[in-house]
């Protein structure tokens, strides 16, 4: 099946990011940062079917060496906050062979990317099919923020431009500075280069999908813009598939579980309402005519129609007791005029779409606590090992102690950088995650039950649909019986 996945972030110090341990994962290197005086070793790293560096003319030749480039991205940036490097990752199709994944994302970086100068170290990981599992090959790139100059030294990031005033002279705030707005020297992190790119590797796919004759196409629009109601499912990676494939539930899988689960019914529901709205804009001039009935007495003429039919005295009971909901359902929400019910509508739409927001950005929250909370636990699980290791006087006991225990202090060493801007007094706001979390949790719950009565509130609508409709048609066909044509 095909499938489009294009993300982008940026790798920050001020998140605790090594760009030298990232270049390191994407691979399977083992590569040593000066900056942070750690080695980062990924060489067990299964699933990296490829790697190399793309250089633009006039980048130095050393820079081919990922950890001279990245060392030299380290050095050139002194900000203890800075930005280090654009990633981006993608998806490849298992439509293509391999040979043809990463030759058409060769050409991709080569023509979107290599061309306005930028450098690219470039990966391709395959992780899921070394476990036996689906295979997932994706592109891992990761590309400095600051360019290099026609010398091959590198260039600024951004440049100021001096705000003016009328006369042509500079504007100094009240402190008599000039006032200035920094402006980037490249486009690389501006939004509509980023939907360019994300339109454009869709195209490449879909051109290369056309060409072998294959049926199936990506599309790189938002769920929203491509008109599906649901919320983005989370990218579940080799670990989650691994637990999820011997029957142990993760929080991401029960959340893919859930979204595609509702995902139907929360389409259906929009386009039920989307449907409501048009039909109620519809009949709108006919039903405000003066001579026409009200939403009231098309509900009377519908309910006596049906009594008028019916065989059995519970069979009018229950017909009397419907008529009552449908009366009081308009009357508890003032719904009198063909206006107040589009109003009504049109507001459980947008409710609706208030919802999906507040839980997606409820969402997006709990994974942001769940992996400080995973980056706590590991601190608290590895410092042990670390104060171990200091402890060790004699310099190379020391280093042979870091060598066998080298992966416990990689993850120690990166949770500390990512915990580093959330400790106060050397404590962490744990408890208080966890706090955040719960109700985080319990707002989602609540406010997933509002699709339930958004549902209920549809149905009353249609129920009031189906009455007018049934008593409109009828009409139609008395009125055509007598010769009059409405």
């Amino acid at each position: 099946m095909a499938l489009y996945h294009f993300h982008a972030d940026i790798v920050t110090r001020s998140a605790g990011s090594s760009v030298v341990a990232s270049a390191a994962y994407r691979a399977g290197e083992k590569l040593h940062s000066a900056y942070y005086g750690e080695d980062a070793d990924y060489t067990h790293k299964g699933g990296v079917l490829c790697a190399e560096i793309f250089l633009p003319p006039n980048a130095p030749a050393e820079y081919k060496d990922r950890e001279t480039l990245w060392n030299a991205v380290e050095k050139v940036e002194r900000n203890p906050k800075a930005q280090l490097a654009y990633t981006y990752d993608f998806a490849l199709q298992n439509e293509l062979t391999i040979d043809e994944n990463i030759a058409l994302a060769r050409r991709f970086v080569e023509e979107q990317f290599l061309s306005r100068g930028m450098i690219v170290d470039f990966a391709i990981h395959a992780p899921d099919k070394e476990k036996g599992g689906i295979p997932n090959p994706h592109v891992h790139l990761l590309c400095p923020i600051r360019p290099i100059k026609e010398n091959g030294k590198w260039g600024a990031k951004q440049h100021r431009v001096y705000r003016m005033d009328e006369r042509g002279e500079r504007i100094r705030d009240e402190n008599g500075k000039y006032v200035f707005d920094a402006v980037p020297t490249t486009d690389w992190g501006k939004k509509e280069t980023l939907l360019h790119w994300r339109e454009e590797w869709a195209n490449y796919v879909n051109r290369e999908f056309a060409k072998k004759g294959l049926p199936c196409r990506v599309d790189h629009r938002t769920l929203e813009e491509q008109g599906i109601d649901r919320p983005p499912m989370l990218h579940e990676g080799p670990n989650v598939r691994a637990m999820e494939a011997k029957g142990i539930a993760t929080d991401k899988g029960d959340f893919n579980r859930w979204v595609k689960e509702t995902g139907v019914a929360l389409q259906k529901l929009r386009q039920k309402i989307k449907e409501l709205l048009a039909w109620l804009k519809e009949i709108k001039e006919e039903l405000s005519a003066s001579n026409e009935p009200t939403l009231m007495d098309y509900i009377n003429d519908y309910y006596d129609g049906r009594n008028a039919g019916a065989w059995s005295n519970k069979a009018k009971v229950g017909n009397l007791q419907a008529r009552a909901d449908a009366y009081n359902f308009l009357m508890q929400r003032k719904l009198y005029t063909v206006d107040d019910l589009i109003a009504h509508t049109d507001a459980l739409y947008h409710h609706m779409g208030e919802v999906k927001d507040s839980n997606n950005r409820r969402r997006a929250r709990v994974k942001e606590i769940d992996e400080l909370l995973r980056q706590a636990e590991n601190y608290r699980e590895f410092k042990p090992v670390y104060d171990q290791m200091n402890g060790i006087k004699f310099k190379k006991r020391r280093e042979a102690f870091a060598s066998e225990h080298e992966r416990e202090l990689d993850m120690f060493y990166m949770a500390r950088r990512k915990l580093k801007p959330y400790a106060a007094d050397n404590k962490l706001p744990v408890a208080s995650w966890k706090q955040e979390r719960a109700r985080l949790q319990q707002e989602i719950a609540v406010t997933d039950a509002q699709h339930a009565e958004i549902w209920h509130e549809v149905k009353e609508l249609l129920n009031i649909q189906k009455c007018v409709e049934d008593v409109r048609r009828q009409q139609r066909t008395q009125n055509k019986e007598r010769g009059i044509d409405r």
